[in-house]
């Protein structure tokens, strides 16, 4: 399966129908008084759609993506409308103002701070005068969000292992996408050297899942934020430690996707994410082997039966469809 434009085209739109769609919406919103109780759009007058702030963020890094890959699709046209009413310095001004108000340290940690910084390193791939001014206007919000890796990683003493908004292997992964596109050589140090902490002396991954509302593998995503880690030789030595039987399609739990009953229950409709995110996984994790490597054959089986899974799922119901595409974006890249 590829990304064609028709499937971007459709990714675009799906996107362009909630980014801007306030209600319904899940505040992540500490209260400090009664001046704190106003809308969603006044609190993020960018990231008020979406359902949730993370979800607003990472529909805009897919239209970035996709406004790059496919230019001339007819929705890039809507999509540098919206980029050219909302990413506005008062904009941004009032999303930093948010950030800095008393008890708001652990707002969208990690999950919402690596997406941010994903979106700023797809706005940094700036190719015209647009997306050069996009990201000029986004990247104060990249680096508060950036400074906040820097302030919370040496306190990480133990990684977060779930397969939900929590995971730690996945926030490392996307903000040395961004560290690495914006030569930050300190946060670049520091992710990687995080990472080596948490895990390092892993081997024999049992990999108990899926949990009932993962849209992450726990295993999986490890593997890839270590693949992005270690130098070739180092993650092969690492992989046939973490993963030893892998060749024997083991463990089996992660060559089966996951079922849905009930894509209109938000938590369950999460594992068609999980089915998405893992073919992202299988198929950067196969890019760590040779074309006469068996592995390699069996991670790419792995991520086509995985995407064929749930695919076809992402628009229908607004608990997936307002986040679903970006991860079948991932897995299509």
């Amino acid at each position: 399966m590829s990304l064609t434009p028709e499937l971007a085209g459709k990714f675009a739109r799906l996107a362009l129908s909630h980014v801007t769609r306030e209600f319904p919406n899940k505040l992540d919103h500490v209260i400090n008084d009664a001046a704190d109780l106003r809308s969603t759009r006044e609190l993020h007058p960018i990231f008020f759609g979406s359902f949730d702030w993370h979800s607003c963020v990472h529909g805009y890094w897919l239209l970035a993506t996709l406004h790059r890959l496919f230019p001339d699709l007819s929705e890039s046209i809507e999509t540098e409308r919206l980029f050219d009413s909302q990413l506005t310095r008062s904009n941004v001004q009032a999303e930093l103002d948010y950030l800095r108000q008393p008890l708001r340290n652990t707002f969208e940690r990690p999950y919402g701070w690596a997406w941010l910084l994903m979106l700023a390193a797809e706005l940094r791939r700036a190719d015209n005068g647009k997306r050069s001014n996009w990201w000029k206007t986004v990247q104060p919000l990249a680096d508060a969000f950036a400074d906040r890796f820097r302030s919370f990683l040496p306190k990480a003493t133990y990684p977060t292992r779930v397969g939900t908004h929590f995971n730690s292997a996945f926030a490392n992964t996307l903000a040395l996408e961004y560290a690495e596109s914006a030569r930050d050589q300190q946060l670049i140090g520091l992710l990687r050297t995080v990472a080596r902490h948490w895990f390092d002396a892993d081997a024999n991954v049992q990999a108990w899942e899926p949990s009932g509302d993962d849209f992450l593998s726990p295993a999986l995503m490890e593997a890839e934020c270590m693949r992005r880690v270690l130098n070739a030789n180092e993650f092969s030595h690492w992989l046939d430690r973490f993963l030893p039987r892998l060749a024997e399609r083991q463990p089996a739990s992660l060559f089966v996707p996951a079922t849905v009953s009930d894509r209109s229950d938000g938590k369950i409709a999460h594992l068609d994410g999980l089915n998405l995110s893992r073919a992202w996984c299988w198929r950067a994790l196969a890019r760590s082997w040779s074309s006469t490597d068996k592995r390699r054959s069996i991670a790419l089986e792995a991520a086509e039966v995985h995407l064929n899974a749930s695919i076809p799922h992402v628009g229908g119901d607004y608990m997936g469809e307002h986040w679903l595409a970006t991860f079948a974006l991932l897995a299509l890249l």
